[in-house]
């Protein structure tokens, strides 16, 4: 299925036309899978909408941490600079281009380890697990599974035994996601004799990374924001029994990469002392960044992707020259429980755009409300106009293509409740910090403000909290839609 069966064939049989058509058709594969995800050109989903809206902060020539709050690593929003923070046909195509390389390094070191055939079905398991899953969790390049590919890059060099370049690119990956210290922690374990280059390679994006915060002055915000919150939201998880949750969690995204597990297994039992010892680390120590926090969200599972998919690209190139016709049989069974369930989707989207129809589907409520609403402030808009967005809606600003004028541009640091809980509870982690921020956003004068949250939940509504009503007071409400509320300043 998907290609797979014809690739583990040409590899079975080494003839110079089987190499040539297995090198031409493995890259046209990864690449029609990674542009199914233009089938979401006209959405936008969580998190990926928050580093557009970064990146066009940027644009503005506003400085993360400083002038805006972003409680991510820098490199997420620069990331998306590359698109210049456009959604659309800009963003997936900087998205499958992502893909693509991606699976290029999973190719290559595959083949390094093994050979030809290892690695081009490492690339074809790494394309196909990044499209037919949970969409919320595959099509938007948020910390995750941006870390993806500087996570291959270094594991590819400390194989190779390089070591600075091995820890340059943990510390890349770290830039992008603070659970990079995992991929430096497995680079070191293996170049245990060579860890001070690690080190070293590992110092030099970071401490060009603390520089640039130091001299653009964006150092406090981005110790409060990335690291201080990020611990006091790691410690308020909502999570009442994460060894239940992170079972549950662990069986059902086993189930749908099962033809992963499978082949992992079997490479497991037929390869090399030497091999488990390292593979075996480096799927440890990705599954305990996993279990980080203890929520167990399906795009913490990213992180042992990659080395799952390299191992599993082992035990399948094994079974097919055991035993071809039943591993060809089993694998494709293994491959249509995750293509059956998550294929359809890009189906009907394709459809939908094709059409000009609205998708109806529950998912993507927040996003189809956030582009109508959009749609209404764009047509009172004037140029040099802003905009503040209570809740938690970035797709807003990304939509309307504009910026707050504070420091605050959704209300996770003024209410003190993450976006990952405030549409049921009110309880916040963050109580006195978000008083004082409260107070900061009440001296700023955007055009307009969206609340995004209040009828959704009415007990972190703007107007619940006395230090904003004399701001609330300015402003008029000009429109609304479903799930929003739109005020125009007065004066």
């Amino acid at each position: 299925m998907i290609g797979f069966a014809p690739l583990m064939q040409a590899a079975a049989v080494p003839t110079s036309q089987s190499v040539g058509r297995r090198i031409h058709a493995v890259p046209l594969l990864v690449i029609a899978m990674a542009c199914l995800r233009f089938c979401h050109v006209n959405l936008l989903w969580a998190d990926e909408d928050y580093h557009l809206a970064a990146a066009i902060n940027m644009l503005h020539a506003r400085i993360p941490y400083r002038d805006f709050w972003y409680d991510k690593p820098p490199l997420c929003a620069a990331y998306y600079l590359l698109n210049a923070g456009f959604p659309g046909w800009p963003l997936r195509l900087l998205d499958a281009a992502y893909v693509a390389i991606a699976c290029w390094l999973a190719y290559k070191l595959a083949r390094a380890w093994w050979g030809e055939a290892e690695g081009c079905a490492a690339a074809l398991f790494l394309a196909f697990f990044t499209t037919f899953y949970l969409p919320s969790t595959v099509i938007p390049f948020a910390a995750d599974a941006l870390m993806i590919a500087p996570h291959l890059a270094a594991i590819y060099c400390a194989y190779k035994g390089r070591a600075i370049w091995a820890g340059l690119w943990a510390g890349i990956a770290f830039l992008f996601n603070t659970k990079g210290v995992f991929v430096l922690a497995v680079c070191l374990v293996w170049l245990v004799s060579d860890a001070g280059w690690v080190l070293a390679g590992f110092a030099i994006p970071v401490i060009a990374g603390l520089l640039a915060a130091f001299a653009t002055g964006a150092w406090a915000g981005y110790w409060e924001q990335v690291w201080h919150w990020g611990f006091i939201y790691a410690a308020g998880s909502p999570v009442t029994n994460p060894v239940v949750l992170g079972l549950k969690r662990t069986i059902d995204w086993l189930g749908f990469q099962a033809a992963l597990a499978a082949g992992a297994i079997l490479a497991f039992i037929r390869m090399t002392r030497m091999d488990r010892w390292k593979l075996g680390v480096w799927l440890a120590l990705s599954f305990v960044a996993v279990c980080l926090g203890t929520r167990f969200a399906p795009h913490y599972y990213l992180q042992i992707l990659p080395p799952l998919a390299i191992v599993a690209a082992r035990g399948v190139v094994l079974a097919w020259r055991w035993r071809g016709r039943a591993t060809a049989l089993v694998l494709a069974a293994l491959l249509l429980v995750p293509f059956i369930r998550f294929g359809p989707r890009y189906f009907t989207l394709a459809l939908d755009d094709i059409e000009e129809r609205q998708p109806q589907w529950s998912d993507i409520v927040l996003d189809v409300d956030s582009q109508r609403t959009a749609e209404e402030i764009r047509s009172m808009a004037r140029p040099g106009d802003t905009l503040f967005v209570w809740g938690y809606r970035p797709d807003m600003y990304v939509y309307t293509r504009m910026v707050s004028d504070s420091r605050f541009w959704d209300s996770q640091p003024l209410t003190g409740v993450p976006a990952d809980r405030h549409l049921r509870a009110n309880t916040p982690i963050y109580s006195a910090p978000a008083a004082l921020n409260r107070m900061q956003l009440a001296r700023s004068h955007p055009t307009f403000i969206v609340d995004g949250l209040g009828l959704l939940n009415p007990k972190l509504a703007p107007g619940v909290y006395p230090e904003l009503r004399p701001w609330l007071a300015d402003y008029r409400l000009v429109g609304r839609t479903k799930l929003s509320l739109i005020y125009r300043r007065q004066n």
